[in-house]
Formats: C-alpha cells, structure tokens, sequence
C-alpha cells in the first residue's frame, strides 16, 4: 500500500510502502531538459514510460540482470525495492549523439568505432559533472568493486538492450542508467530505462522517438513514446 511521499524527482515521485524494504515509484506526466530549465506537462508521459520500463525491467530479469523492478501495480505505479542510489549517471553511447557530438565535434549519427562508458556525479547544482572512477573513488562515491560491477552490469545492459531494439527496429544510440544498494547490500540496476533515458532511432528513417522530440522541439513526443511501447509489445507480449 502507497503511503507518504519520501522524494519527488524531475518525473517520478517516491512513495513508502507498507512492505518493509520495498517502495512505490509513481511515474509522473512532468518533462523536463537541461536540468530542469525546460519544463512542460506531458499527456500520458507517465502512463508510456511505465509501461515501457516494466517491459524493459522484466526483459532485463529474465536475462539474468537483478534489478529493483518487483511488480507494475497500475497504469502509473511500480513496486519496486527499496535501495539507496549511487550518486552516478552511467552513460553508454554506442552511436554519437547530444553533448558527446557537441563536445568532440563528431557528426551526430557517426557510428562509434569502440562503446563509450560514462560516468557522471549526479548533482544537480553542479549540473552533474562528467567524472571518472578515480573521481569516484576520491569523493568516496564508490568502491573500485562497485565501479567493476557497475562496468560489468552496464556492457551486459547494454548488448542486451541492443538485441531487445533491434527486433523492435530500432537503434540504441545511447542511454543513461543508475544502480543503487538494497539493505543487504547488493548491487542493483534501479530507476528507469525509457526513452526518457534512452535515445533511440528508428532503423531506417532515423527518426527520433525519444526525449530529444521534446528537448528540441520536434512535436509528436506522445506519439513517439506510444510507438516505442508499441513496437515492444510486439516483441514482448506475445
């Protein structure tokens, strides 16, 4: 049973549970870009994403990857384990995209020659920082071994995630993840994978059924996360 609010973020909010140990994550309509300059209401943003990630999340399960997805109560709310973040963004670009091309002046499109692994401090008053693990390390954000984990996780997400999209016709450019420790200590895959988080292109017009639609004002944002659920229930709901 949902009970008192705990945290509210850019697009979900966090509530207590009545079972101990767990929580209920409520997806919210709220878009918001370049940390939180940008803001608008979403028609049924909330409703897609959580439709999506419960797909996501279950796929992910099946394959072996241990999460805190436990179960999709509604059309908007997750049951999910209790777990104290990394303060880390874990980025993964298979494909130049977004501030990757605007920093090294690479073609967006350009197909990347070797996986690019990320590492961002998640703050926002700092704008979430680029780091590396030995910053990690330094601000005590991490073990060498929950950076090893992460890494593994993440290359594992990754293919993954490549393979689940590729039946769907779509193309993994990059995605951003978070991990976070239960009570017992354990590593976990936490938060959310939608397009959200992703960036993902149709395979052969290239269009963006993603964030980047509100980002940089291409309209049809609704449109595109439906279709992205849709092209999932496809694959997955069979």
């Amino acid at each position: 049973m949902k009970q008192e609010l705990i945290y509210e973020g850019k697009a979900k909010q966090l509530y207590a549970s009545s079972n101990q140990g767990e929580v209920i994550i409520h997806y919210k309509d709220d878009a918001t870009a370049f940390n939180g300059i940008k803001k608008a209401s979403i028609e049924n943003k909330g409703i897609l994403n959580n439709a999506i990630s419960t797909r996501i999340y279950r796929y992910l399960g099946e394959h072996g990857i241990r999460t805190h997805y436990l179960e999709t109560l509604n059309e908007s709310d997750q049951r999910c384990l209790a777990v104290t973040i990394i303060p880390l963004e874990v980025i993964v670009r298979n494909v130049a995209a977004g501030s990757f091309s605007k920093r090294l002046q690479v073609e967006e499109g350009t197909p990347l020659q070797h996986v690019v692994f990320e590492l961002c401090y998640k703050n926002d008053d700092l704008g979430d920082p680029l780091i590396n693990d030995d910053h990690a390390l330094a601000l005590g954000i991490a073990t060498e071994a929950d950076l090893a984990q992460i890494r593994a996780m993440t290359f594992s997400i990754n293919q993954l995630l490549i393979q689940l999209f590729l039946q769907c016709s779509i193309e993994l450019i990059d995605f951003k993840i978070e991990f976070g420790k239960t009570a017992s200590g354990e590593l976990v895959l936490a938060d959310e994978i939608s397009p959200d988080s992703c960036r993902l292109w149709d395979m052969e017009s290239h269009e963006k059924l993603d964030k980047d639609r509100f980002r940089r004002d291409l309209g049809k944002v609704q449109e595109a996360y439906q279709e992205i659920l849709d092209r999932l229930i496809g694959v997955l709901d069979k």
